[in-house]
C-alpha cells in the first residue's frame, strides 16, 4: 500500500483586517463617565437618580458619544 505523504507546510488562514469598532473618542467619553459615576456625580435620565451600575455608566458614555457623531456602532435591538 502506497501512503500520501503530507507537505510539511501548514495551511494558513485567512484573517479579515478588522477596523475598529469604536473611535478613540467613544473610549475617553465613557472613561469620563465611569469617573462620574465613581464620584457619584453621574445621573440617569428622566429621574435623575444617581447611576450605581457599571454597565449603565458605560452605555450612557456611549450614548453620548452617539450623540456627538463618534464612531460607535448602533444598538443592537
Amino acid at each position: 500500500m502506497a501512503r500520501k505523504r503530507k507537505s510539511g507546510r501548514k495551511k494558513t488562514t485567512s484573517r479579515k483586517k478588522s477596523t475598529r469598532k469604536y473611535g478613540p473618542k467613544a473610549s475617553r467619553k465613557v472613561e469620563r463617565t465611569m469617573h462620574e459615576m465613581k464620584r457619584g456625580e453621574l445621573k440617569s435620565g428622566r429621574s435623575g437618580k444617581k447611576v450605581t451600575s457599571r454597565k449603565q455608566a458605560i452605555a450612557i458614555g456611549l450614548s453620548e458619544a452617539r450623540a456627538e457623531g463618534d464612531k460607535v456602532p448602533k444598538k443592537k435591538r
